[in-house]
């Protein structure tokens, strides 16, 4: 049986590795590999050490503003389908 090697990591560089991979550009498992650290590793502590709550960082006017982009993209988005299930209908009659 193979034993697994564990390396137990301070609490410091729990937090920082976590604060590092929310806080860059790279994903969480590019920044794993540069810290020496398996992705999922790192993805726990993230989870525990940086819990987002996107909601939080928004204001009210930019959650407004928001909502409103969402509504419109979901109308369009609607538009979009009915017109190609009309389109789907259309062609699946065609008798060429």
């Amino acid at each position: 049986m193979i034993k697994r090697k564990t390396t137990q990591y301070s609490l410091e560089f729990k937090k920082s590795s976590a604060n590092l991979a929310v806080s860059s550009e790279e994903g969480i498992k590019a920044v794993a590999i540069n810290l020496g650290v398996h992705p999922t590793t790192l993805r726990g502590w993230v989870k525990k050490y940086c819990p987002q709550d996107p909601l939080k960082k928004l204001s009210e006017t930019e959650l407004t503003e928001e909502l409103k982009q969402l509504r419109k993209e979901n109308a369009r988005l609607k538009q979009e389908r009915d017109i190609l299930k009309k389109a789907t209908a259309y062609f699946a009659n065609d008798p060429s």
